[in-house]
């Protein structure tokens, strides 16, 4: 590896993804119990923790401070290694900031070295599967200097489009408002969502029917996905694995010999969008 890759728990990812990758901690606190998230997704009992979502239970959650990222970044380069870190969205949360301040500070101690902080504009899989990325080509051999430019290149085309069960849980975090919340609840109505080129979460569609709301996404893949680029999709679900299977099908239609991956979405983002939220991730034509 020619420089070190950091993501975090956010990212998603299980461990057939992990090599070449170092995880920080996530924190939250679930009906005030403080947790600590190391993003061990293969063992995270999702059905467990969904459910207390359903029964009402409270979930804040708490961004990566700069100290965190000094504390782990400073060893590496103490080493002679540069780093890369891809955050999730600077537009849903202030750890991409907090990173970047680490970044600069570093950098001024260790003139030799190179820190760059990617904003992926997205969350779980769409931060880790530019983190995968990322591995790769420091495997490959490039300088963090040039994979930095291949990856802030990579965001843009970096496709996640998700759909949620309970719009109660957008409305909590100011996604949508208290009416729309009510009005879309009584009459089934189910939003496309999907991050934007500057990292805001909003809707590009609406349909009546968890049915039709996967038909949306799937659609959406059929008309974005970057053809002749070797890659994997990933589906991540709030403890709703049969209508990730249906998903995973629709995909496989469209793309027989694209691999698949499937996973709980993990807890730290998953507070946000709730039980029933089900997501695809891909490389594509543009967002």
């Amino acid at each position: 590896m020619s420089y070190a890759v950091f993501a975090d728990g956010s990212a998603n990812l299980p461990q057939s993804m992990l090599k070449g990758i170092t995880l920080l901690p996530c924190e939250y606190t679930l009906d005030g119990v403080p947790h600590t998230y190391l993003g061990d997704v293969d063992h995270f009992d999702g059905h467990a923790y969904y459910e207390k979502l359903r029964k009402g239970a409270s979930v804040k959650t708490t961004l990566l401070n700069t100290q965190l990222f000094l504390d782990h970044f400073t060893p590496v380069l103490e080493s002679g290694t540069d780093v890369i870190y891809v955050s999730m969205s600077s537009g849903i949360s202030g750890t991409w900031n907090a990173a970047r301040l680490a970044a600069e500070e570093l950098m001024e101690r260790f003139p030799d070295r190179f820190v760059h902080i990617v904003d992926s504009h997205g969350c779980g899989f769409g931060s880790g599967l530019l983190a995968v990325h990322a591995a790769e080509l420091s495997e490959e051999g490039l300088s963090a200097r040039e994979a930095s430019v291949t990856l802030d290149e990579e965001v843009p085309h970096m496709c996640q489009y998700f759909t949620v069960d309970d719009l109660n849980f957008l409305k909590r975090t100011g996604r949508v408002s208290g009416v729309t919340a009510g009005i879309g609840t009584i009459l089934n109505i189910k939003p496309i969502l999907y991050g934007t080129a500057d990292g805001q979460i909003v809707s590009c569609a609406k349909v009546r029917g968890r049915s039709r709301s996967i038909d949306a996404i799937a659609e959406k893949y059929r008309k974005k996905f970057l053809y002749g680029l070797k890659q994997t999709v990933c589906i991540s679900h709030g403890d709703c694995i049969e209508d990730a299977l249906k998903l995973e099908q629709k995909v496989k239609e469209i793309t027989p010999d694209v691999p698949v991956v499937i996973c709980e979405h993990e807890p730290f983002s998953g507070s946000h969008v709730g039980p029933g939220m089900l997501a695809l991730f891909f490389r594509g034509t543009e967002r």
